[in-house]
């Protein structure tokens, strides 16, 4: 049986981020990218291996990645990769395992294809548009809830205005912590600040496919390969809770927008 395109990404996932994990806790080169922007030499070595085996499956699709200079060029194209090649960087840099590898493919501003590859926590997730999402190949799916308060919310602490929610274990990875609420560890994750395109892509489209409901920060539809690759913001949560999640963060997000 012919390998199907996502098999081939998941692959280069598994590929990358087995590689990266040999490097995990051991020696490598470290500096800021700028000011609380830390990157290491594994991020460059895992963005060149992501570029050429992902442009090898699908040459024609552009290239929007965080370790990568951008270009405009991937703004005439159909398709185009949404890469961090260690989402969660600080994690990696600190020894902890709440990192990973983060690939999507996108058409028409629409995810495709989202794998994540977590091998220090023993995690593999995948998803394709219209055909559900798995953690190492069993399906996941989004917990059921219609309550706001008592949701559970990857942070390390919560301001006293959410006070009524329950503050779960934080990996630094976005990525995986939009995961949790894909497979019911959590029920809702919300960032109120301009952030990347290959921050989120991939996770997005796993939580999504596994039943959960994912806008930006001000409830609207997610939308990629933009002009700046960027976004305001990201809200992912059970079904139940949107919009009363939205109606609670409408105040801090109108304040949050302007640059």
């Amino acid at each position: 049986m012919p390998e199907s395109l996502l098999d081939a990404v998941s692959a280069v996932a598994r590929e990358v981020g087995a590689m990266v994990n040999t490097r995990f806790r051991g020696e490598y080169r470290r500096w800021e990218k700028e000011p609380g922007h830390p990157v290491c030499d594994v991020d460059i070595e895992a963005d060149a291996m992501l570029l050429e085996r992902l442009t090898r499956i699908d040459p024609e699709a552009g290239w929007l990645s965080e370790e990568t200079l951008d270009s405009a060029e991937r703004l005439t194209r159909t398709r185009v990769w949404l890469v961090d090649p260690i989402d969660g960087t600080r994690d990696f840099l600190r020894g902890r395992d709440g990192w990973a590898v983060s690939i999507a493919l996108a058409e028409g501003g629409r995810p495709l294809i989202g794998v994540l590859d977590a091998p220090a926590r023993g995690e593999h997730w995948r998803a394709e548009a219209g055909g559900g999402a798995t953690r190492n190949g069993v399906a996941v799916h989004v917990r059921d809830r219609s309550l706001l308060p008592g949701a559970r919310v990857p942070a390390d602490t919560l301001p006293k205005v959410d006070a009524d929610l329950v503050a779960v274990a934080k990996p630094n990875s976005i990525a995986l912590r939009m995961a949790m609420v894909a497979c019911g560890d959590a029920d809702l994750l919300a960032s109120l600040r301009w952030g990347h395109e290959w921050d989120i892509a991939a996770a997005a489209l796993i939580a999504q496919e596994a039943g959960a409901t994912v806008t930006d920060a001000r409830g609207q539809p997610l939308r990629y390969n933009s002009t700046r690759g960027e976004m305001f913001g990201v809200l992912a949560t059970a079904p139940g809770i949107h919009h009363a999640a939205v109606e609670r963060l409408a105040g801090r997000a109108a304040a949050a927008v302007v640059r």
